[in-house]
Formats: C-alpha cells, sequence, structure tokens
C-alpha cells in the first residue's frame, strides 16, 4: 500500500486541478491526431513506435509544469528527465499504447502521475478516444469521470477476469509466473495497455499485469489502483514506485493479490 507517513496529502490534492490540466493539453495534441491517415509513425531505439503526437502532448505538458511547478523533477517518455532527487517529481506518458494508437484501437491513454520521494501519490489515466479519465489521489477515493469507483472483491482465481497486454511480452525468465497464475484463471484477455487498469480500477477486471515496464508505464496506474481499494505491486509483492523492477501486477482484492504475487513468484 501506499505509505503516508509524512506525505504533505493536502499540497498534494491541490495538485490534482493541475494534474487533469496536463491530461486536457495532452487530449488536444492527442485526440485531432488519432486515427489519421496522414500520421507518420518513427521507430525508436527500443524498436517501440512514436509519432508527433507523442512528443507533442508531453511538451505540452512540460511547459504547464514549467510555469506551475518550475521546483519540480520530471520524468517523461519521450523527453528525459530532469531534478529526480527533488521530493516532487512528475512521470509522464503522452500515449501509452502507441501500438493501438498507430492501429487505431481506441484504448491507449495518457498517463501522468506525482511522486513524492519516489513513492506514487497522484495519478491519471486520460482515455481521450473513450473520453474516459480515472483519478487517483493519496486521501480520498478514486474518481472515475468525476464519480467514486471501487474494484470487485472477487478472492478465488476460477472467478477472476485477468489483462495484460500481450502475451508477446513474456520471455523464458517470466512466461512460468505469467502462465501459472493467467492458466488458472476464469479469463485472460489482451491489448488494453493501461485502460486494463482503469477497468479494475471500476470493479469490471480482478487482475492486470505486465512484465518489464518503465515508471512512465505504471506509476500513474498506482494511486488509481490503490484510491478504488485495490493492490498494485511489483511481482514479490514490493511496492511498485521510482525503484521497483517494472514487473507489476494489480488486483481488485488484497487476498487475490497474495495468491496471485505467490504465482508470480513461483513459491
Amino acid at each position: 500500500m501506499i505509505d503516508t507517513t509524512d506525505c504533505p496529502q493536502a499540497d498534494i490534492q491541490a495538485l490534482v486541478p493541475l494534474a487533469e490540466t496536463l491530461a486536457d493539453a495532452a487530449r488536444q495534441e492527442t485526440l485531432p491526431r488519432f486515427r489519421s491517415r496522414a500520421l507518420s509513425v518513427e521507430t525508436k531505439s527500443d524498436h517501440s513506435p512514436v509519432t508527433v503526437a507523442d512528443r507533442a502532448s508531453e511538451t505540452a505538458m512540460r511547459a504547464l509544469l514549467a510555469e506551475h511547478c518550475p521546483d519540480h523533477g520530471i520524468l517523461g517518455e519521450e523527453e528525459g528527465s530532469s531534478g529526480l532527487d527533488r521530493d516532487f517529481v512528475w512521470v509522464l506518458d503522452p500515449i501509452d499504447g502507441t501500438r493501438s494508437f498507430v492501429t487505431g484501437s481506441p484504448l491507449w491513454g495518457t498517463l501522468i502521475a506525482l511522486s513524492w520521494k519516489g513513492t506514487p501519490v497522484l495519478g491519471v489515466i486520460d482515455v481521450p478516444a473513450m473520453n474516459e479519465r480515472w483519478v487517483g489521489c493519496i486521501g480520498r477515493p478514486t474518481l472515475y469521470n468525476g464519480a467514486p469507483c471501487r474494484t470487485r472483491s472477487v478472492t478465488d482465481l476460477d472467478q477472476a477476469v485477468l489483462y495484460t497486454t500481450t502475451p508477446d511480452l513474456y520471455g523464458e525468465r517470466d512466461r512460468p509466473g505469467f502462465e501459472a497464475l493467467s492458466s488458472q484463471v476464469a479469463e485472460r484477455r489482451y491489448c488494453a495497455d493501461c485502460y486494463a487498469y482503469g477497468m479494475l480500477a471500476s470493479g469490471w477486471i480482478d487482475i492486470a499485469l505486465d512484465p518489464g515496464t518503465q515508471p512512465y508505464d505504471y506509476m500513474a496506474l498506482v494511486p488509481v489502483v490503490e484510491g478504488a481499494g485495490g493492490r498494485m505491486t511489483d511481482w514479490s509483492g514490493a511496492p511498485a514506485d521510482l525503484r521497483s523492477s517494472g514487473w507489476v501486477v494489480a488486483t481488485g482484492d488484497s487476498a487475490l493479490h497474495a495468491t496471485a504475487t505467490r504465482l508470480l513468484r513461483g513459491d
């Protein structure tokens, strides 16, 4: 769970409107370019795709942070990092699910997180093409399009629905754990990217997991999931924070989380 010890909750909650302003600014750059046949796609050094929409979105968010929080650090997927030694660091993923974006699937999103001393304390999952937004913040319930949402309490694997981005991401190291867990659930589905974690927070699914992610992929998800009553950690059960391994799992129920992490670890 998120550690609230000595955390300036009031200061963080006061930054929620700014986080939503960032999401609005990102929408203005991404949504008009979605399903545009004129959109060109480049391939980065890690073989992942990037578009002008990714870059313009992050640039717009960084400009707002420079104006409103110049003393905060920033970690972004497309434009690097600065001030990571500061107490407050914003973590930005302008388009989570660029492959979905460029192939016309609406299940991509913008991820915005604020961390305090490395711990994610505010998170936004914004899904422009679906006009859906989840906002999680320490000390208050997660909101889905402005109304509180909750995870559902499913404790048995044979009743659980599991989502992961794609089984293609699992290699020799992590496939045994993935198969041990996913082979026992009622349903396993793919290709939702960050949207799966929003669905979990709203009580539609029970487990979401991914291997080998970066902080900009998962930091925003943690406050959303935990503010809705769920659990999110790395596969070992350690906190999903700036120091995490990047192998992350979220569940709607704490008992289900204990079972999931045990199987992922191979215990």
